[in-house]
Formats: C-alpha cells, sequence, structure tokens
C-alpha cells in the first residue's frame, strides 16, 4: 500500500498549511504544470474551463461527467497537487451525484463542490439564475457525502 497521502488528505493538508489556500485554476495538464512550476499547492478545474477550453462552449451546462473526467485525469496524472473539481449541480438525482463522487475520487480527484442551481443551470456570472430548495441541496450533499470512498475526500457546498 502507498505510503503518500489521498489526495483529499494532501488537499486538507494544503487547506492547512496556507490561509487563504491560494487554488490555481487549470484547465489542462500543461496549465497544471505551469501553476505546480509558480508554487501553488492546489489546483481548480472549473466547469467553466472545461466548457470554454475543451469545447469552446459557454459554461451553461453542456458538459458531462466524462467531459470532466477526462480533463481531470489528464490534470491529476500530469502533477502530484490535489486538484478541486467543480462538478456543477452534480449531473442529475442522487445516484448521478454518487457515481461522479465515486468516479472523480478514481481519477484522483481530491475535492470537490456541488451548487444549488436547477439543472439547466448557466455560470454564475451570467443573468437568469435559478436554485434549487434548500431541501433538494441538502440531498444533492446527502447523496455526495455518502458516497465518499474515503474519509478525507472534501466535499463542498456551493451557492
Amino acid at each position: 500500500m502507498s505510503s503518500s497521502p489521498s489526495p483529499g488528505a494532501a488537499f486538507r493538508a494544503a487547506l492547512a498549511a496556507e490561509r487563504p489556500l491560494q487554488i490555481a485554476g487549470a484547465v489542462n495538464a500543461y496549465a497544471a504544470l505551469l501553476a505546480q512550476r509558480a508554487g501553488f499547492r492546489a489546483l481548480y478545474l472549473s466547469g467553466a474551463g472545461v466548457a470554454n477550453a475543451s469545447y469552446g462552449l459557454p459554461d451553461l451546462g453542456m458538459t458531462s461527467l466524462d467531459d470532466v473526467l477526462t480533463d481531470a485525469r489528464r490534470i491529476t496524472a500530469a502533477v502530484p497537487l490535489p486538484l478541486l473539481v467543480d462538478i456543477d449541480t452534480g449531473w442529475g438525482h442522487a445516484f448521478t451525484i454518487a457515481r461522479a463522487i465515486r468516479e472523480l475520487a478514481r481519477a484522483g480527484v481530491a475535492a470537490v463542490h456541488l451548487e444549488d442551481q436547477v439543472a439547466a443551470k448557466r455560470c454564475g456570472h451570467r443573468p437568469g439564475k435559478e436554485l434549487v430548495p434548500a431541501e433538494e441541496m441538502g440531498d444533492r450533499l446527502k447523496a455526495a457525502v455518502a458516497a465518499k470512498p474515503y474519509a478525507d475526500f472534501v466535499v463542498m457546498a456551493r451557492t
């Protein structure tokens, strides 16, 4: 068994080492390598980054879990830094959210954040956003936390 910490433990260590933690946005493996060289302790893959950089699309919820997994795997294969991934609304109901958590952890992701917009989400700076009821967001978070494959994997709520 490996003696290195889990990706989640590495993310938590980065949070403890730098307050506030500066996380570099990395839309691909090359950007991740540059961020590592610049001394960042953690990386961030945004939903907008996947949509914009990988597909030339606006961040309007048109990318899938598989699209995000492809970019996340490339980043985690290139650098050892912990990766925080934007999983938007989780791509559906509790079962798809749970699948996303398991697959992203398997890809070496350290942390995710899940948001409270309706499924037809819009990028945070765009007009016309709608939120789900608080109870539904709670259910999303419960599904994500229940699916964590190890205790140190980080699930964040985002509004």
